[in-house]
């Protein structure tokens, strides 16, 4: 199977998922609640969750079919933490367009983002049979780890001493765990061996992993249009990124207080992006950053060869590439 039938397996089956979430919110009541649920899910994104369940359901065996209501679940989980994490945040854009709490109000958001996560229970339930406990319990672990990576990344914020190893960690639950959950239960629900559950699951973990590292470079080195935000909105925030904890760490005199004059003052102002810009060039932190994309893409590359062929598996592998080569 080639790049071009593993594209048109993907946009198919996101197809599929798109046409399902637009239907999943349609005359519902009341419309203070169900507007900016809708409003959220219908933003965009690449619906990466979903279709990990999908393709792991497939990779173990399964017809796709049996497992979308429990891909829905995942991108509603998802978009839970998108609402809530920009609360937290004070976040006035996501993906170009108003965050639901300033295009409506704090208290719908919140709303908002309690109603998404029991709809997302209740699309799981459809899927996942009479004996639903350890998918039902891999699915609540996943919601737990994710709000623990959030906790550790606003802890991050007011401390002054943050390894690369607490980074690390943190990412493994804000992001890296709700991929694996994907994997899991998509593996789960389609009856897969422990083995091939194993794998998946640690195909998504190192996959999350190598996403997220990818995410923090494209923050000050992408393109604003096709990445959906403002370059450098991490510096500016004052986030301890790997590419920012890095430089700290090789750094040395003035460089170095250059990168503690971030942490004193809690951010950076816009203007300043390009310096560090070229502080991170000068130190080499991108190279360093795209070796640990590297090494997680290969991680996860390596939980795939234990699984038999199939096209889901060949798709697996081709999203990795697909997601690592996001343009700079």
């Amino acid at each position: 199977m080639n790049s071009a039938q593993s594209r048109k397996l993907y946009d198919r089956e996101l197809k599929k998922i798109e046409n399902k979430i637009a239907r999943l919110l349609v005359n519902h009541n009341p419309k203070s609640l169900y507007e900016p649920c809708s409003y959220i899910m219908s933003s965009g994104g690449k619906r990466l969750r979903p279709l990990l369940v999908i393709l792991s359901a497939g990779a173990v065996g399964n017809e796709y079919k049996k497992v979308y209501n429990a891909a829905v679940a995942v991108e509603l989980f998802h978009n839970f933490t998108l609402v809530h994490d920009d609360i937290m945040d004070n976040s006035d854009k996501r993906r170009g367009k108003q965050t639901v709490h300033v295009k409506y109000d704090l208290s719908s958001a919140i709303l908002t983002g309690d109603n998404l996560i029991a709809l997302a229970y209740k699309s799981l339930l459809k899927d996942c049979g009479a004996d639903c406990r350890d998918v039902i319990g891999t699915f609540t672990q996943g919601i737990i780890e994710v709000c623990e990576g959030q906790s550790y990344d606003k802890d991050f914020e007011q401390q002054k001493n943050v390894s690369i190893s607490d980074y690390k960690l943190m990412i493994q639950k804000k992001t890296a765990a709700l991929c694996e959950t994907c994997c899991s239960i998509g593996a789960q629900i389609s009856g897969g061996s422990d083995a091939e559950i194993k794998a998946l699951s640690a195909y998504g973990k190192n996959l999350g992993m190598a996403f997220q590292i990818q995410d923090d470079l494209l923050d000050i080195y992408g393109d604003e249009k096709e990445f959906g935000k403002k370059v450098g909105i991490d510096l500016i925030e004052g986030k301890k990124t790997y590419l920012f904890l890095k430089a700290l760490e090789k750094a040395k005199g003035k460089d170095k207080e250059l990168l503690k004059d971030v942490i004193r003052k809690q951010g950076i102002k816009k203007n300043q992006v390009g310096k560090y810009r070229n502080l991170y060039s000068k130190l080499g932190v991108i190279e360093d950053a795209e070796k640990e994309i590297k090494k997680y893409s290969q991680k996860a590359l390596k939980e795939l060869n234990k699984l038999k062929s199939s096209k889901s598996k060949e798709t697996l592998e081709w999203l990795i590439g697909i997601l690592i080569e996001r343009s700079k």
